[in-house]
């Protein structure tokens, strides 16, 4: 990551994000979480210097010491000299709109490093355990200069698996005395996972935890012996709060990166980030699009909830009609 200098007033957000300006990138993270326009103006002129980054997720429950972890991975990859960019996510409370951004606090250690950009995002109602704003963050990070991307999620849970998306590599992080330990990891993160972390290794029932991960893995293995992956998840049991077991994640973590290079795997799933990144694209566009014509025709999207509340409308005839209103070139 270049050094921070100062920079004329005159250059752009992209250049400044090129030339290693970390105030000019906090500006365009910013106008990104905001939807500004000048955000895609820069994304567009930076696009072409992405795709360099490792890009590592980091997911699990709440509680399970994914931001302790993070700040052991920055201080491990920066003792060998590589640039740290992180993105922590933090939920949105559905009844005031803010957010307490702590994660950021937990990595104080980092603060003052060059060599570290630390930025925190809320999810703003967006469901996966991701901001909406991820993508175009972690491409910001990559442009700047970061070696490796870090994401922690939200830890929503069972449905967990956007970061699947876009992620290199899935660290998905349980720990024992759960119950049932393994519930975090039901209902599809078991296959997002790349690297399972037990985190608080040293408490009770962390033995059953990594047998339970082992037995579930074995199932998973029988079940795909047609189209087995060339990668078989690590179990790595760490101890967070003292460093315990850290450089084995980073070194699962970067055999993870090497099968993906020599495998060709990680071509596919740049391939299928694109066609999820395509998607959501479209899909944002169309719907403000098909909204605004809405509006002009039928009226207020709150008026129109409104009359259909009241059975004056169905939303299926309107739905057509907003798409009608497109135009037939849509």
């Amino acid at each position: 990551m270049p050094p921070l200098c100062y920079r004329p007033p005159t250059m752009s957000l992209a250049e400044g994000v090129l030339a290693g300006d970390r105030r000019q990138a906090a500006r365009l993270l910013r106008a990104i979480d905001d939807r500004q326009p000048a955000a895609e103006e820069a994304l567009r002129a930076l696009f072409a210097h992405t795709g360099r980054a490792h890009v590592v997720g980091i997911t699990g429950t709440p509680g399970a010491g994914k931001s302790t972890l993070g700040n052991g991975l920055i201080a491990a990859w920066r003792a060998r000299g590589l640039s740290v960019g992180v993105l922590a996510v933090d939920p949105t409370s559905p009844f005031t709109g803010g957010a307490i951004l702590g994660d950021r606090i937990r990595m104080q250690d980092h603060a003052l490093d060059p060599g570290v950009f630390i930025r925190s995002l809320a999810t703003r109602g967006n469901l996966g355990g991701l901001s909406r704003a991820t993508f175009d963050s972690a491409k910001v990070l990559d442009a700047m200069g970061c070696d490796v991307v870090l994401i922690e999620t939200v830890g929503v849970g069972q449905d967990e698996v956007e970061i699947a998306q876009l992620a290199h590599t899935t660290v998905l992080v349980t720990v024992p005395g759960l119950g049932d330990d393994v519930q975090a990891i039901k209902a599809g993160i078991l296959e997002i996972a790349d690297v399972f972390v037990v985190n608080k290794a040293d408490r009770e029932g962390a033995d059953r935890t990594v047998f339970d991960l082992r037995a579930m893995l074995e199932m998973r293995r029988a079940l795909l012996s047609a189209g087995a992956s060339a990668w078989e998840p690590p179990i790595v049991p760490t101890v967070a709060t003292r460093g315990e077991g850290v450089d084995e994640l980073v070194g699962a973590i970067d055999r993870h990166r090497r099968m993906l290079d020599e495998s060709g795997e990680r071509t596919r799933r740049e391939a299928a980030r694109a066609k999820t990144e395509l998607t959501q694209r479209l899909s944002e566009r169309l719907l403000e699009r098909s909204l605004g014509a809405l509006a002009e025709r039928e009226g207020s999207i709150d008026d129109l909830a409104l009359r259909i509340a009241r059975r004056e409308l169905d939303p299926y005839a309107l739905a057509d009609r907003a798409i009608e209103a497109l135009g037939p070139e849509v």
